[in-house]
């Protein structure tokens, strides 16, 4: 009878070690596949960008969308300009550089790659009191190349031009001046190193004219005609707003790019990316 007994609780030991076990093991199975599917699905780590300020908006508008989209990662923007960027991105110093200019031909034989992601305008603005609401190229390019030296002639107030552009190697300079054809030519009065310094300097000034970014223009300045065009998205798109150039990112033949910075490169790119491209002022190049 004492036999019994002891068999009987043994038994059920027995019974109860292997029911323990088996859920355990089924338990270690499921943490496994999710423990395997967060891998898969999971992001994290630091995606850096370095370049065109006026990218600004656009890059920004792109980068805080990926961040919203995967808690783990974080998005930096170094707003250095142009030629900045593209050196960065040569010297292994960001991700991916940003350029308001195409890659000129020795930056692409050393190995730089460019993938145009959106178009802007560049904006002709002179300061909200300045009656002056349209320019030919030719008539802008006389401007900044000294031949017309007082708004009078060309129907404005009598009063010296003052002539504000970006600083030598900024993205925003070479397209005005390769498409005004005054490269090397323009006398500015100040040379500044972002877009907001040159907004913030004409609306400062009635006799200033600048030249900037269409997606930076705000009510602090006006953005004047060119040929009778307006510079809207819309004129940018179907290329009757004869001054503008291409937003391109900037990355290195041959250097793969982390899985984090490869998949904001990619989101850049795609279809998703059109509308915020479009909400940042510019066209997107899909």
């Amino acid at each position: 009878m004492k036999l019994k007994r002891i068999m009987k609780l043994a038994l059920t030991a027995f019974m109860t070690v292997s029911v323990l076990a088996g859920c355990t093991s089924n338990n270690g199975n499921e943490d496994a596949k999710q423990t395997s599917k967060n891998e898969d699905t999971e992001l994290s780590g630091t995606v850096s960008t370095d370049g065109s300020t006026s990218m600004e908006k656009v890059i920004g508008t792109l980068g805080e969308a990926f961040e919203q989209n995967h808690d783990g990662v974080t998005f930096t923007y170094n707003p250095t300009g142009s030629g900045s960027g593209i050196k960065a991105v040569q010297n292994g110093r960001c991700d991916i550089g940003l350029s308001s200019r195409n890659l000129k031909d020795e930056e692409k034989e050393s190995g730089l790659k460019e993938t145009v992601l959106a178009y802007d305008g560049i904006a002709i603005v002179v300061n909200s009191e300045n009656p002056i609401s349209d320019l030919s190229v030719e008539k802008i390019a006389d401007i900044y190349t000294g031949k017309i030296k007082n708004w009078k002639e060309v129907g404005g107030a009598d009063a010296e031009i003052v002539l504000i552009g970006r600083e030598a190697g900024s993205g925003t300079r070479d397209g005005f001046e390769s498409i005004t054809g005054t490269e090397e030519k323009c006398e500015y009065r100040q040379e500044l190193t972002s877009t907001g310094d040159v907004i913030t300097t004409v609306s400062s000034n009635p006799n200033a004219v600048g030249y900037v970014s269409l997606a930076a223009v705000n009510n602090s300045v006006k953005a004047i005609k060119v040929g009778g065009v307006e510079p809207t998205e819309e004129t940018v798109k179907d290329a009757s707003y004869v001054i503008q150039r291409p937003f391109v990112m900037v990355t290195k033949e041959g250097t793969e790019l982390s899985k984090v910075a490869q998949e904001f490169f990619d989101f850049a790119i795609s279809d998703e990316a059109v509308e915020l491209i479009s909400s940042a002022g510019v066209v997107s190049a899909n």
